[in-house]
């Protein structure tokens, strides 16, 4: 049992073995083949000799370089076309007949004028013209632009005079009430002070000599009237009693000494205060101040306990004052806002009337252009020439500005043009020289490039290029494919433009080199730097460290750098 299983387990190790051994021989023949699966696929070709031709061909239709456009000044109607495309016409040879009648312009503009007349004699009799814009524009008189807005700005600044002349008084009148208001909320004005003022000028005054002495001389002149007329009285009676009349009343003997003895004692006396008074000027001069100090101090009084009434009549006058100045202002202020409306509304009158007779002017001037520029029976060649195009036919209506007949002047050249890619055009310049590819068709035709513009289509991929074309066999509308660019010359070197690479560090290209190794032959892209020498539409001439027979790489299945194993189409 032992014995049998041992045997089983040598089979078992020597078959492993015989098979490890068997794959390990098949992988190491095919690695070869299974590493080339993985590499880049590339296509290659040799360097080549030959010739570029570095030329640019394509085909474009011939046009009109300086087209005459015959066209006509207003609308009618063609009769007859008397031309077709390619006739040769000279100056003044008729082209085209027109029916006899008036134009529609000259219609249209009779009716413009009519209605143009008629709406500046309605805005003349507008209710708001004045004389003076009457005047202006029927003598044409009107003013400039200017000369409105200086005005305008004076009438402007006069109501801005009288505006804020209007709004002082305002405020005055707002300032007096707030002051009355406040007066009459205001308490009786405080008079102690000026009463105790008054008080000590009376009690001064009052001791003075001059003011006792002035005082007494008063109460004797007074005593002493008293007597006088009680003596008079008793002479009046003596005079009645004498004559015989009955006499009731009559003052005593008694009565009348007493008196005439008391009028003469009272005389002294005043006399003596009176002599007093006149020795004493200075005393004088002092009473007279103490006089002044109490009138004073009576005043201030009189001021300060009347001051609220008083200073509520002083505003009252005061407010009525500024409200009559008020309505003299505010008067003067509506004549100017008045003055002002007048003014832009004659302005706006004059203004839109002047632009009526200006549009009544425009349609007469229109209506003697239209008369003095009328077309004839015909429409005649302005220049000579060869027609290239003829868009109207009989019975069609012609209309202004519009181009009835094409016109190639003569001596004028032709243009043609067709578009390149951006590559294809760096590679020309303007003033080369283009040639027919069917020159034989053709047996005087110079073609000159005139320009390179960017292509409308496509501004950011090609460019437009324009030829100037001249020969007596030229005819617009023809179709010629011509080639323009270098001379074809002989190269030593030459590559298709796909093997063509560029980096930071310039153009190059990449050749296929084969290395041996023990499991057959490697293939390496290796780096070449070029200069590009000539290229048409498919290979380029370069100079480079080459020796003319390098296998060089055009395309590939994956990017290829220098330095990387590669693997050749067909070529496992």
């Amino acid at each position: 049992m032992n014995e049998n299983s041992g045997k089983k387990r040598r089979e078992w190790v020597k078959n492993a073995a015989i098979i490890f051994l068997s794959v390990m021989l098949v992988l190491t023949f095919f690695s070869n083949t299974f590493m080339n699966y993985s590499l880049p696929e590339v296509a290659a070709q040799y360097v080549q000799s030959g010739t570029i031709t570095a030329k640019i061909r394509g085909t474009g239709t011939v046009e009109s370089g300086d087209p005459y456009n015959v066209k006509i000044t207003e609308t009618r109607t063609i009769s007859s076309v008397l031309v077709k495309t390619g006739d040769k016409v000279e100056k003044g040879a008729p082209l085209l007949l027109l029916e006899d009648k008036e134009s529609k312009e000259l219609t249209d503009a009779q009716k413009a004028l009519d209605e143009a007349r008629l709406q500046f004699e309605l805005a003349m009799l507008g209710k708001d013209i004045t004389n003076s814009v009457y005047n202006n524009v029927q003598s044409g008189n009107v003013s400039s632009m200017a000369t409105y807005q200086s005005r305008i700005v004076a009438a402007e600044a006069e109501i801005n005079k009288w505006q804020k002349l209007v709004d002082e008084a305002q405020n005055a009148i707002d300032q007096l009430n707030t002051a009355q208001a406040n007066v009459k909320a205001s308490g009786d004005p405080d008079t102690s002070s000026e009463q105790a003022k008054v008080n000590t000028a009376q009690a001064t005054l009052d001791s003075d000599e001059i003011k006792i002495a002035k005082d007494d001389i008063t109460r004797w002149q007074n005593e002493k009237a008293a007597c006088d007329a009680i003596i008079k009285k008793w002479h009046e009676g003596i005079t009645k009693t004498v004559s015989g009349n009955e006499v009731i009343g009559v003052v005593s003997q008694e009565e009348f000494d007493v008196a005439t003895a008391n009028s003469a004692r009272y005389q002294e006396l005043i006399n003596e205060k009176q002599a007093f008074i006149n020795n004493n000027p200075d005393k004088v001069k002092a009473y007279e101040d103490k006089v002044k100090a109490l009138s004073d101090a009576q005043k201030a009084l009189s001021d300060k306990g009347n001051s609220k009434e008083n200073s509520s009549n002083s505003l009252e006058v005061q407010k009525n004052n500024w409200a009559a100045e008020l309505t003299k202002r505010k008067a003067q202020l509506d004549v100017a806002t008045a003055t002002r409306d007048q003014l832009l509304t004659d302005i706006s009158n004059e203004l839109n009337l002047d632009y009526k007779l200006d549009d009544l002017q425009k349609q007469r001037d229109e209506i003697a252009k239209l008369q003095e520029n009328a077309v004839g029976a015909s429409i005649d060649a302005p220049i000579s020439g060869t027609i290239t195009s003829v868009t109207v036919k009989a019975g069609d209506e012609a209309q202004p500005d519009t181009a009835l007949v094409t016109m190639q002047p003569e001596g004028k050249g032709f243009t043609m043009s067709f578009s390149v890619t951006n590559d294809q055009a760096k590679r020309l310049s303007v003033g080369d020289k283009a040639d027919l590819v069917n020159s034989w068709r053709y047996s005087n035709m110079d073609i000159t490039l005139a320009s390179i513009k960017p292509d409308t289509t496509d501004p950011g991929q090609k460019k437009l290029l324009t030829f100037d074309i001249t020969g007596d066999e030229v005819t617009p509308g023809q179709s010629l494919n011509v080639s323009v660019g270098q001379k074809s010359a002989n190269y030593d070197l030459i590559v298709p433009n796909s093997a063509i690479r560029e980096d930071s560090n310039g153009k190059f290209i990449l050749i296929v080199e084969s290395k041996s190794s023990p499991l057959g032959n490697r293939y390496v892209a290796t780096r070449v730097d070029v200069e590009v020498l000539a290229s048409d539409d498919t290979q380029s001439a370069v100079s480079g460290a080459l020796y003319g027979s390098e296998f060089v790489i055009t395309t590939s299945t994956q990017p290829v750098e220098a330095g990387k194993l590669v693997r050749l189409a067909n070529n496992s």
